[in-house]
């Protein structure tokens, strides 16, 4: 499966919006989960972390 997504500007970098499809199928909620990306060859990989954002 691949996806092609346009990079959209954030400050002084660049930001990728990443939709609830794949958010779902990473199993991810954005409000309490955190996700780790790692670079592997020439491939961003995004996975779901086994971190968790704290409540403040």
């Amino acid at each position: 499966m691949a996806f092609d997504r346009k990079l959209i500007r954030n400050g002084n970098g660049w930001a990728l919006c990443i939709n609830s499809t794949i958010l779902q199928m990473l199993d991810v909620d954005p409000n309490t989960n955190m996700v780790r990306y790692t670079m592997e060859n020439d491939k961003l990989i995004i996975t779901k972390s086994d971190k968790t954002i704290s409540a403040k």
